[in-house]
């Protein structure tokens, strides 16, 4: 049984490695003959995308990607974080157990549902605090929902790790003399911080990778955005609008744009796990 089980495990593994390459490849494959027409600098730096006149510069939607997915993982961060810590550390058990799965079950929800939520209550709101008619869909709606969105990922990771700590810091550090709020943020938080960077992780991914919530609330402009008000387009939303119709250069363009993100999303795994090794050493 061990021998079979082995096998098995070694299976789900090596189908795992083999759809990732399979995908890797494909994207690969079919985005890099686009690089005979537009050298990477102009594609990454050009401010314009005009497919019918094969003009192809993904500027503004990595802008939009890039500031979208910082102002999700900024709020994500401090208001996650915040939450895990209350529903450990002063909420009482049975409480923070009803509220866990609740936060639980807001995974679980369709990100189409995230946006038709924004598109109703987030872009109306804006409308109306900042701005007029048609202001709503902008990068600050973008930011908002994919902070929401990123929020079960960040609090249950950030959970899990703080109740991971063992309680003999917890009772080292009140007999030295700490405080509560000395113990969580000296003590606990430091001694959760790789769960709390995985989580991080997760999140960040999931805001960078999403596409049908963004489109709903986005506006879907390719220009780069002057203020937080301005509508946006991210590199996920320009390839889930155009990829239907796309045909020839313009969609080896979009390959592309689809290799360009998921080197992003490589360039940020490392970096986080570069981070996650040493906060492991230290």
């Amino acid at each position: 049984m061990d021998k079979l089980m082995r096998y098995v495990f070694m299976g789900c593994a090596a189908v795992t490695i083999l759809s990732i390459s399979i995908i890797a490849g494909y994207v690969v494959a079919n985005g890099v003959p686009f690089f005979a027409h537009t050298d990477l600098i102009s594609f990454l730096t050009g401010k314009e995308w005009i497919p019918s006149g094969h003009i192809y510069g993904i500027y503004p939607m990595l802008v939009a990607s890039i500031l979208g997915t910082l102002g999700a993982v900024t709020i994500g961060v401090v208001i996650g974080i915040s939450t895990a810590i209350v529903l450990v550390e002063i909420l009482p058990p049975s409480l923070s157990s009803w509220l866990s799965k609740a936060i639980d079950l807001l995974a679980g929800i369709p990100s189409v549902v995230y946006g038709f939520f924004g598109l109703m209550v987030i872009v109306p709101l804006i409308n109306k605090t900042w701005g007029g008619p048609g202001a709503g869909s902008s990068l600050l709606a973008v930011i908002f929902i994919l902070g929401i969105m990123i929020l079960p990922t960040i609090i249950r990771m950030t959970e899990v790790s703080l109740r991971a700590v063992p309680k003999e810091y917890k009772e080292g550090a009140l007999a030295l003399g700490a405080t509560r709020l000395q113990y969580i943020f000296k003590v606990q938080l430091r001694a959760a911080q790789s769960g709390i960077l995985a989580g991080i992780i997760l999140g960040t991914g999931r805001a960078l990778g999403e596409t049908m919530a963004v489109m709903l609330v986005a506006g879907n402009t390719a220009l780069v955005p002057d203020s937080i008000l301005s509508p946006v387009r991210t590199l996920t939303a320009n390839v889930a609008l155009e990829m239907s119709y796309a045909m020839g250069t313009h969609q080896q363009a979009l390959f592309a744009t689809g290799l360009v993100l998921f080197a992003l999303i490589m360039a940020i795994n490392l970096l986080m796990q570069y981070i996650l090794k040493r906060a492991g050493r230290n």
